[in-house]
């Protein structure tokens, strides 16, 4: 299956940009049939805390344009967006995934809301790990400053995945911990991980992108730059599960060491 992780120089609280950019780098970036497409997080939005804007007509208006972005390519899309919560005045930053039918598959909200930027102000943490199956692998995805926490990445592989993806608006700041920490994720759980990050700036932080595609050995298949691109790579099942059966460290993991243990 291959994989294109779309690295957006985001629009600020702008839906419609954002839709338009997207179709544009989609379109150009040669999907086949079958195919990853994957876009950041909060998509539509950036990273704004504006909880009444971002969730406005959602999930309904941005699920429309993945839904129809998916069965346009006959890919399977996975994408962030902001939806209302059950708190009152709060929504969830959430990872939804459509299949190449434009029926939506899965949807996970982000467990570690950046209490750093005041997200968890705005935004509701999700509180489960989930995993589907996509292209004949299992996927799990997470969002940004969960890439900062190990154990829900062993949690999913504990579930069954073997391919991660990690959507994200993370900041230039910090971008080396960003990829030393999709690489780490990779090594030790033996998968593949697709970290998408945006480019450009907001009104408070500047990105500088560097989206990656990191296989099973922590080795970079396509790295993004800093420029508003798409990349593509390869993955390779086969290879991922004689990898896993030839170096089975997972099986050797201490029970008795788990959290909570």
């Amino acid at each position: 299956m291959k994989v294109h992780a779309v690295q957006l120089d985001q629009v600020w609280e702008d839906k419609e940009a954002n839709y338009e950019k997207a179709a544009q780098l989609v379109a150009d970036a040669g999907v086949s049939p079958g195919d990853l497409i994957v876009l950041p997080e909060t998509f539509p939005t950036c990273f704004s805390m504006n909880v009444s804007l971002t969730t406005a007509d959602e999930p309904g208006k941005t699920e429309a344009f993945l839904t129809n972005l998916a069965r346009q390519h006959e890919a399977w899309v996975i994408s962030g967006m902001t939806i209302p919560s059950d708190s009152i005045e709060k929504g969830r930053n959430v990872s939804v995934t459509f299949s190449p039918e434009g029926e939506r598959i899965g949807s996970y909200a982000k467990t570690h809301p950046a209490a750093i930027y005041g997200e968890h102000e705005s935004y509701d943490a999700g509180d489960e790990v989930i995993i589907f199956p996509l292209g004949g692998f299992t996927a799990c995805p997470f969002i940004c400053y969960d890439l900062r926490f190990p154990e829900i990445f062993r949690i999913g592989t504990q579930k069954g995945a073997n391919l991660f993806t990690v959507i994200a608006n993370w900041p230039a700041v910090r971008i080396e911990h960003w990829i030393t920490l999709l690489r780490a994720r990779a090594i030790e759980n033996l998968a593949y991980v697709v970290g998408v990050n945006r480019t450009g700036n907001d009104p408070s932080l500047e990105y500088c992108g560097r989206s990656i595609i990191v296989d099973p050995y922590g080795e970079i298949l396509a790295d993004a730059g800093e420029a508003e691109t798409v990349i593509s790579a390869e993955l390779n099942l086969s290879a991922l599960e004689e990898w896993r059966k030839k170096f089975p460290v997972l099986e050797h993991a201490r029970e008795d060491f788990a959290p909570g243990s």
